[in-house]
């Protein structure tokens, strides 16, 4: 693939996962096995609330392909074919489930130094249609998403964006929700590695005149730790330890309280990930 302005989704991607990614307030543990023929095996349990779920997750790669098979507790099977390069510098991403016949999706994403391009319609009678575009360099990318109902013959959606990614910074801007919102994130590496980081992120939803405005950051105490938390004008307070027990296998503590309802009760989540 080429090393070009990236998809239209990484667009804000690196702060939405510096304040989402891996809190959470469920019990989760999740196994991983790995062999010599390529064939990853993953079985996750999670405990949400007084409900509990799992699921068991095969990844198969062979040369340009990857397989991955998923099964819930409640039979359903989901099925994604990754395929690069059928034709040069492309991506081809076909899905489906079973029973649910009518959550299948195909996708074609095509990269180039300068340009990225993703289609995908969803396999049913009535097909939705996604697309997204993106130009520019690896530091700085213009880009639009939109989304079209064949149905309804409408426009579901229409996204665009820009983003600006320097050695030790990364800022974007992006118009959502049909122009109703508006977005901007900064991030800010502390180290060379970019394990420590600042992040800030602000939206305005202009129907409504909200403003959410939300902080963060990432420290990385030594080389097997680290610890994470955002605070937004809401009174939302959440923070995480993550330590790596032994190799590849994690340990996540995360909590969340309403620091202007202190007497709601907080919110705790802990996972753990074993990996050979």
């Amino acid at each position: 693939m080429s090393k070009g302005p990236g998809l239209f989704s990484d667009i804000g991607k690196k702060a939405k996962d510096l304040l989402t990614r891996d809190y959470n307030s469920d019990q989760k543990f999740s196994v991983s096995s790995y062999s010599d023929a390529g064939v990853a095996l993953t079985s996750t349990a999670v405990k949400k609330g007084g409900l509990s779920t799992g699921d068991i997750a095969t990844q198969y790669k062979y040369k340009n392909v990857v397989v991955d098979v998923k099964v819930d507790t409640e039979s359903n099977i989901s099925t994604t074919f990754t395929i690069t390069d059928i034709v040069p510098s492309t991506k081809t991403i076909a899905s489906f489930k079973v029973p649910d016949y009518n959550g299948g999706k195909l996708e074609v994403q095509y990269f180039h130094d300068h340009a990225t391009l993703t289609t995908a319609v969803a396999l049913n009678q009535s097909p939705a249609i996604d697309f997204s575009a993106t130009i520019g360099t690896p530091t700085i990318a213009f880009g639009a998403e939109a989304g079209y109902d064949t149905t309804s013959g409408n426009f579901t959606k229409y996204t665009a964006g820009i983003s600006v990614t320097q050695s030790v910074s990364n800022a974007s801007i992006i118009l959502g929700d049909k122009g109703d919102s508006i977005k901007a994130s900064y991030v800010h590496y502390v180290d060379l590695l970019k394990r420590s980081a600042a992040v800030g992120e602000i939206t305005r939803k202009f129907s409504t005149n909200e403003n959410t405005f939300t902080v963060g950051g990432q420290y990385a105490i030594d080389p097997l730790t680290v610890v994470k938390a955002k605070l937004n004008n809401h009174g939302k307070l959440g923070a995480l330890l993550q330590h790596e027990v032994i190799p590849k296998s994690l340990l996540t503590v995360s909590g969340e309280i309403d620091t202007k309802s202190l007497d709601k009760h907080p919110k705790f989540g802990l996972a753990i990930a074993l990996k050979p």
